[in-house]
């Protein structure tokens, strides 16, 4: 058994790592609230533009942008990978890299070349530890999302599908359920279809929407500009949504680790105290001991 002093330094230690993990839990309970309001906001634009630009997809337009054109075939895949800056989050990051790294190595078997976009720190390590083909990256975005720093990185990839480099880009963030739970998730970027359209009816309904638009004064500067804030919005919200999961899942685990801290220090005042009183009963045996023997 440990000696006393011994057992009272470890309390120590583990009293000042429970009031860090409280400060940590405080902390980002507050930035949680601010990134939740952030988040809920830019949904609805999100959704909407969202919808817009699928019914655009499967318009009759005199102009098809190239983001609307399906590849008949597909040799080469750009992803976008949203992760945050710091750890501490619980099994925030590692869930969205591990369907990532899931959905590259099928990628990889099927024969197709893959390059990788990072925003976030934590993506960007992992991406290099498995020798993955990064050509943009953005790290140290703080707690508000910049789109002025997000679209430099993300328009390297645009970039790229527009010049036939990529066949298709996808995007992969977490996305915020609620405190407890989010949800790692990929999303198809480029090119858009009309998925999202009939993705909520029934499978027995064949009653499909045909959408049209007038454009005032053409379709190609209207559609250009409509592609672009589409792409800043998805953007936008993926980050959006992860930095609101990543307060969450950091909060939740911050207290967790209390919890466990409170624990571990009942465990050792417990072993202290019969520590303690074993030494005193053998300090009274060792005097009634010596007291019999005279």
């Amino acid at each position: 058994m440990a000696g006393s002093r011994e057992i009272r330094n470890k309390i120590k230690s583990v009293k000042n790592t429970q009031k860090i993990t409280r400060a940590m839990e405080m902390v980002a309970a507050s930035k949680m609230r601010k990134a939740q309001d952030r988040m809920k906001k830019a949904r609805p634009y999100g959704e909407k533009i969202r919808n817009v630009a699928a019914h655009m997809s499967g318009a009759n337009t005199e102009y098809r942008h190239p983001f609307l054109i399906e590849r008949d075939t597909v040799k080469r895949v750009g992803i976008i990978v949203v992760t945050s800056d710091k750890g501490l989050c619980g099994g925030l990051n590692t869930n969205v890299l591990r369907k990532a790294l899931n959905q590259m190595k099928i990628w990889q078997s099927e024969g197709e070349q893959i390059e990788v976009c990072c925003i976030g720190n934590k993506g960007l390590g992992f991406m290099s530890r498995i020798n993955a083909t990064v050509i943009s990256q953005i790290v140290g975005l703080g707690d508000t999302p910049d789109m002025e720093r997000l679209i430099g990185a993300v328009k390297v990839m645009l970039d790229g599908y527009t010049q036939d480099r990529f066949d298709r880009v996808f995007i992969y963030y977490n996305r915020f359920i609620n405190t407890m739970k989010q949800e790692p998730v990929m999303e198809q970027l480029l090119p858009l279809t009309d998925e999202r359209i009939h993705s909520g009816k029934k499978e027995d309904d064949t009653s499909r929407v045909t959408w049209d638009y007038l454009y005032e004064p053409e379709a190609k500067p209207v559609i250009d500009d409509l592609m672009i804030r589409y792409i800043e919005a998805i953007v936008y919200q993926a980050v959006a949504e992860n930095m609101a999961s990543e307060q969450s899942a950091r909060m939740v685990a911050m207290k967790a680790a209390s919890d466990n801290a409170g624990n571990v220090i009942d465990e050792l005042t417990l072993i202290y105290n019969k520590s303690r009183q074993a030494a005193i009963t053998k300090e009274l045996s060792e005097i009634v001991g010596g007291a019999a023997a005279v």
